[in-house]
């Protein structure tokens, strides 16, 4: 919220913010009444948008269908669902998401779907710290996905016929399961009939690919580049060293605002990521001047990765 310049975008933020403060306040009042009522008189206090005395006597919020907006909430669940997708590969691989990836590789089901995830590609990308999404049209050259029959589900729909669908279901190729998770179905010829096939019917995963991880949710699949070169690996100790020092200004009781100067002691790998990311660490942290040096008795050590150094931080 402090960041960036006074414009539509942060008014808009700052809006939206209050409007789930008081509401937040309205709702939860029965529940914790001295709390909320102390919210609610602070916000309304300066605003004067309601002026009732106490959140006790302000109206209940009202259920107002005109506000639902699904095809923003479309969209939403699908940066949600693809964030969490790279977020637990970050996690199986001990991947921290202060540390940037270069790419995510997503296979499109369909147009609408390519356009939900380009409305909200800038979320995903912040939200993962990943550099670029790429959408895949056909990713039957760089995905290869495998599908088996879901012996649970099958037993109990189809009898004696399980055997045979199995079969079929094994001989399936890459369209064919493309098309299933498109269509949500696909039409089975066996020698006596014709089945229907639904997506739960079956088990469909994607395998890893050299270099990158992949992870599925139903028709949903992403492929993390897991690759760390010499640039990603940089920035990522900036970013290491962002945290360490807006928790130093916040442990020595600075504003929010105050402009600060920096020691930093080398190491050896320290001074070369700081230098390829200096006007990030500086407008992130606040930073007026930032020095190196050789010896530095004062200060905080700080370790991390391979990192050691120290941090000494006072008031511009």
């Amino acid at each position: 919220f402090w960041k960036g310049d006074y414009g539509q975008d942060k008014i808009s933020a700052y809006q939206t913010l209050y409007t789930c403060l008081v509401t937040v306040a309205k709702l939860s009042a029965p529940v914790a009444p001295f709390f909320m009522d102390r919210l609610y008189k602070d916000l309304d206090t300066v605003t004067g948008k309601e002026g009732f005395e106490s959140v006790h006597l302000a109206e209940f919020p009202k259920y107002d269908a005109s506000m639902v907006n699904e095809k923003l909430e479309r969209k939403m669940q699908l940066a949600q669902k693809i964030s969490s997708l790279v977020l637990s590969i970050r996690q199986k691989e001990k991947i921290k998401v202060r540390q940037p990836l270069q790419k995510i590789m997503i296979p499109i089901l369909n147009a609408e779907q390519k356009k939900d995830i380009e409305a909200v590609s800038g979320l995903i990308k912040s939200e993962v710290n990943v550099k670029e999404i790429q959408l895949l049209d056909d990713a039957s050259g760089v995905l290869v996905k495998q599908i088996k029959p879901n012996f649970k589900v099958l037993g109990p729909k189809f009898g004696k016929d399980m055997k045979a669908i199995a079969g079929a279901v094994n001989q399936l190729g890459q369209d064919d399961i493309q098309k299933m998770e498109q269509e949500g179905e696909l039409t089975l010829q066996l020698e006596n009939k014709t089945v229907n096939l639904q997506l739960a019917d079956v088990e469909i995963s994607s395998q890893d690919i050299e270099g990158w991880l992949v992870a599925s949710s139903g028709p949903l699949t992403v492929a993390l580049d897991v690759t760390i070169d010499e640039a990603l690996k940089k920035e990522g100790i900036a970013r290491e060293l962002v945290n360490r020092i807006q928790n130093i200004r916040k442990d020595s009781g600075f504003e929010v605002t105050d402009k600060i100067d920096i020691k930093i002691l080398k190491d050896g790998l320290v001074e070369n990521a700081v230098s390829s990311n200096e006007e990030y660490i500086k407008t992130e942290t606040l930073t007026a001047v930032l020095n190196f040096e050789e010896k530095l008795d004062e200060g905080i050590a700080i370790a991390f990765d391979e990192v050691n150094t120290k941090l000494f931080i006072q008031k511009h």
